[in-house]
């Protein structure tokens, strides 16, 4: 805090002090009974005649953004929920004693209610004619400055109340945000799925190849990891006959921080039986759509400087077809290893002994081919080396029936067809613990309990996961994470920060 915010803060506090022996602080028996929308959309267009006419009564309530003192008479613009209105305060209306502690005591920043008669002043805005005031809350620190404050990323992020109260924009993307979880909702609910819960710790992390975050249970004295996918516990609800299932929770992996990474983050993911990752392609298609008109009430929106148009179909190109392209070879060439290990050495990407065809494909592509799909493209067929959970091929047992999609560059979902067969299934995870034993902190472990619960039948079954937060950033045209998740992770403040 700098020394004059501080400064202001200890003359806040006087007011308080003085505010707390004169009246009594903090009271909680002012009801609001108008939004300052509602009124405008109800009465704004009457002239200052007919509404004088009218005689119409409003109670508002909201912290003062605006404040003009004129001696005996007086604006203030309160802002609630729905935006702002502003009211006219005077001292014959309201008696020297309150008109008084209205200039002494109150502040920019503090909430207050007003009950009154709505008038249009003479340059035609919408008014409360003061009748009753109250100050409800006292601001202690002052807003940021205008034009300096609100742009600060650190007070943004950190201070989160802060950016709220005096950025618009910033509350839009959040309202944005809820109406989106709203709508994936309603999409699925409308299909007959069902929306469950499962658990957050996970005595075995599993369901995604991520590093977990671990805590300790105390009562059973036994390690548990936040989940990085809720993937595993989901397919044994289909086991179990649940077929249609989804959830919207949180995810935890513990990875880096990037514009496109918090270790929290928010995921829909769902499961459909007898379907499989075409069904799947299809039904984001059309979710898509459904999404973004409702949002936006268009079939694009504006990302990054670039339109992504969601109103045509979605092209559907193979991860070999796309790496092929990006490094000018024939779709023969890629399907060799040697030539992607030599590929992948000449790119500067570090090359484990251990990686097969599929991990330097992967590796290639990610390092290639991602940032460029501009618009919207399921990238299909990844490599089953990389995708422990999904149905291979029957054209190529080195591919899977998986895909993503990607827009602005971003990986948007993941599906697949699931792979039911327990046994090929039990394979694949001991690969995988071989691969976590010899230090890939990212490889799955080995979850009986799964194997057990595939081997009382799993119905043919695709499973996808889309990321809310990047959905968000779509839908907002936010390029980092950070704008459109509440409180994001940050690293510690350096010494001496307020």
């Amino acid at each position: 805090m700098s020394d004059e915010a501080r400064a202001e803060s200890e003359q806040r506090r006087r007011k308080l002090e003085a505010w707390r022996s004169a009246r009594g602080a903090y009271p909680n028996d002012f009801r609001r009974e108008d939004l300052a929308a509602d009124l405008v959309a109800t009465h704004g267009e009457l002239d200052k005649e007919g509404l004088a006419a009218a005689g119409v009564q409003a109670t508002v309530a909201g912290r003062v953004m605006l404040r003009r003192v004129m001696g005996k008479a007086s604006f203030i613009t309160l802002e609630d929920p729905s935006g702002r209105i502003q009211c006219y305060l005077r001292r014959d209306d309201l008696g020297e004693e309150t008109y008084g502690d209205f200039r002494n005591l109150w502040d920019i920043g503090d909430i207050a209610g007003v009950r009154g008669t709505l008038m249009k002043t003479n340059t035609g805005e919408l008014t409360v004619h003061a009748e009753e005031i109250q100050l409800l809350v006292k601001s202690l620190r002052p807003l940021p400055e205008k034009h300096h404050g609100l742009a600060d990323q650190e007070i943004r992020y950190r201070q989160r109340h802060l950016d709220l109260i005096v950025n618009a924009p910033s509350r839009e993307v959040f309202r944005t945000r809820a109406r989106l979880v709203t709508a994936l909702r309603r999409f699925f609910d409308e299909r007959g799925f069902l929306e469950v819960e499962t658990p957050m710790m996970h005595p075995i992390p599993g369901g995604a190849a991520a590093r977990p975050f671990v805590t300790h249970h105390n009562a059973l004295d036994m390690d548990l990891y936040l989940r990085v996918a809720p993937e595993l516990y989901l397919k044994r609800l289909v086991v179990g006959g649940l077929e249609r299932v989804y959830e919207i929770n949180r995810c935890f992996r513990n990875e880096g921080l990037s514009p496109r990474h918090n270790p929290e983050f928010t995921t829909v993911e769902f499961y459909q039986a007898f379907a499989d990752y075409r069904d799947l392609m299809d039904l984001t298609e059309e979710m898509l759509r459904s999404l973004v008109s409702e949002i936006t009430g268009a079939t694009t929106v504006e990302f990054d400087g670039q339109e992504v148009d969601f109103g045509t179909a979605i092209p559907r190109r193979t991860m070999t077809e796309l790496v092929a392209e990006a490094m000018g070879l024939d779709e023969a060439e890629v399907t060799d290893e040697g030539k992607l290990g030599h590929l992948g050495r000449g790119m500067n990407i570090a090359v484990e002994p251990e990686w097969g065809w599929g991990r330097l494909l992967m590796e290639i592509f990610e390092a290639r081919v991602e940032e460029t799909l501009v618009h919207p493209v399921f990238v299909t067929h990844y490599p089953a080396e990389v995708s422990p959970l999904a149905r291979a091929s029957k054209a190529d047992a080195r591919l899977t029936d998986r895909f993503e999609l990607f827009v602005a560059g971003r990986e948007i979902a993941n599906g697949f067809s699931e792979l039911n067969d327990p046994d090929e299934q039990a394979e694949r995870f001991a690969r995988q613990a071989e691969l976590k034993s010899r230090g890939d902190l990212e490889a799955m472990h080995y979850d009986e309990d799964f194997i057990a619960a595939l081997e009382h039948g799993m119905p043919p079954t695709a499973g996808e996961g889309i990321g809310v937060d990047r959905l968000a950033m779509l839908l907002t045209g936010s390029t980092t994470i950070r704008d459109v998740v509440l409180f994001p992770q940050l690293r510690p403040r350096g010494p001496g920060s307020a």
